[in-house]
């Protein structure tokens, strides 16, 4: 490759685990990134170990718990892995000059205040969910709350696999934000996450959540409109993790040359 097609070097955070090892092998697959790190925390088995080794393949880059050595040869992060270890990652990112691709759920107020702070020294794509098809379900969410502010009944469902340790998902909220963005309502105002008892009549300005955990479900979604004599329903359902990872290099190719910033899916596909 010539210096103006380099490949892009990307790091994986969490490389042991379902995710990373998809992110993993989608990074080797590319023809356009490299593998240069792989992270995981100090207490993983996998630490030392070949990145590619799960699939019986040699990358040459050994996973570490060390966040020096494994962003030392990267320009770029992709983090799936909880909100304690994603903002250590971007301070330290912050200091290398490496950009992040931030695919973690389940972040305080306060964090995202802080990454916020860090999107001024680099690069971050930050989106609940980077598959290309959710994030084109979003934007149709804000088109139909839009057509259908009055009238109608929102509520929003959604299953995940029993190891899901965050409810509702990440997705879920997201898609609830835009649907109150779209109505010029405070999503934290008019959420409703739990009924029980005698709740009363529905408030008709509220946003209903309602989780289900259970099995090897990669993640389902669906967002019902619900007026009188008919009823819409927008769903998208994920068969398998490679569409995060597939999103997650497009988000890399879209940080490639970005000044620093905070960017999301939205941003990356061209949706604004």
């Amino acid at each position: 490759m010539s210096a103006a097609h380099a490949p892009l070097r990307v790091c994986v955070a969490g490389a042991s685990g379902r995710m990373g090892q998809m992110l993993v092998e989608a990074v080797r697959d590319s023809g356009d990134c490299v593998l240069s790190g792989a992270l995981d925390i100090t207490s993983s088995p996998a630490i030392g170990q070949d990145a590619a080794g799960f699939s019986g393949q040699v990358s040459g880059v050994k996973i570490s718990a060390d966040l020096a050595t494994g962003l030392s040869a990267s320009r770029f992060l992709i983090d799936f892995t909880r909100p304690e270890g994603t903002m250590a990652h971007l301070r330290e990112c912050a200091k290398h000059g490496v950009a992040v691709v931030i695919g973690t759920t389940g972040f305080s107020d306060e964090q995202k205040v802080e990454i916020a702070g860090i999107a001024k020294q680099i690069p971050i794509v930050m989106a609940p969910n980077m598959s290309v098809g959710v994030n084109v379900t979003l934007k149709l969410l804000q088109m139909a709350a839009k057509a259908m502010a009055t009238g109608y009944d929102i509520e929003i469902i959604e299953a995940h696999h029993r190891h899901k340790v965050d409810a509702p998902s990440g997705t879920a909220l997201k898609m609830g934000e835009v649907i109150a963005d779209a109505l010029g309502r405070d999503l934290k105002e008019c959420a409703v996450y739990a009924r029980e008892g005698v709740t009363g009549e529905r408030d008709p300005s509220s946003i209903g959540f309602a989780t289900i955990r259970g099995g090897d479900i990669v993640g389902d979604h669906t967002v019902l409109f619900a007026g009188t004599g008919e009823r819409i329903e927008i769903t998208h359902k994920s068969s398998s993790r490679a569409t995060y990872a597939q999103g997650s290099l497009r988000a890399v190719r879209f940080l490639a040359g970005k000044p620093a910033g905070l960017y999301d899916m939205f941003d990356v596909l061209g949706l604004r």
